[in-house]
């Protein structure tokens, strides 16, 4: 999971530049009066999401098995819990309709 969002950082970081390389060369347009830092950083987020959703495709079907793998862990634990309090209730139970 780390390495996947890593990964997603290093191509927002990347497409940045560019943008940033873009708009200071007179390529692309510039943002309105103050803008121009937030023009830039919208521009990169805008370009990067659909290469991320291509590029990393692997990596994050990679990083959805083991997060499903860790709910279906933790699910399991819940469920052993639960099958415990169940038993320990019915001993209980047992106990007291044994001295009634």
């Amino acid at each position: 999971m780390l390495r996947y969002t890593l990964m997603r950082l290093g191509i927002l970081v990347g497409c940045l530049v560019v943008v940033w390389g873009l708009v200071y060369s007179g390529i692309a347009p510039r943002g309105l009066g103050d803008s121009n830092g937030m023009w830039i950083i919208l521009l990169s987020l805008l370009i990067s999401a659909p290469i991320s959703f291509v590029v990393l495709r692997k990596e994050r079907d990679r990083a959805s098995i083991q997060i499903v793998e860790r709910v279906d862990r933790v699910k399991s634990n819940l469920e052993a819990n639960r099958s415990q309090e169940d038993e320990v209730t019915d001993e209980v139970s047992r106990a007291q309709g044994q001295t009634s």
